[in-house]
C-alpha cells in the first residue's frame, strides 16, 4: 500500500496542488494548457488527480485509525 501513495497518490496530488496555485495566483490552467481547455481528456485528468487526493486521504485515515488502535 505505502508503493501506491509514495508513487501513484502523492505525485498526482501534487500535480494537483500546482495546478491549483497556478489557477488562483495566475489564472493560468496547465491541464487546459495541455490538453485543451473542456475536452474529454482534461476532464479525465482532472477526474484521475481527484480520486488520487481522496484515495490518499481515506489512507491517510486509515493509517491513522491503525496507528491509535496498536498504541
Amino acid at each position: 500500500m505505502r508503493e501506491l501513495t509514495t508513487y501513484v497518490l502523492i505525485p498526482l496530488t501534487i500535480i494537483g496542488a500546482i495546478n491549483w496555485g497556478l489557477i488562483g495566483i495566475f489564472g493560468f490552467d496547465l491541464v487546459a494548457f495541455i490538453f485543451g481547455p473542456a475536452t474529454i481528456a482534461s476532464a479525465i485528468v482532472y477526474s484521475i488527480i481527484g480520486i488520487a487526493a481522496l484515495v490518499w486521504v481515506i489512507l491517510m485515515i486509515i493509517d491513522k485509525s491503525k496507528s491509535r488502535r496498536d498504541d
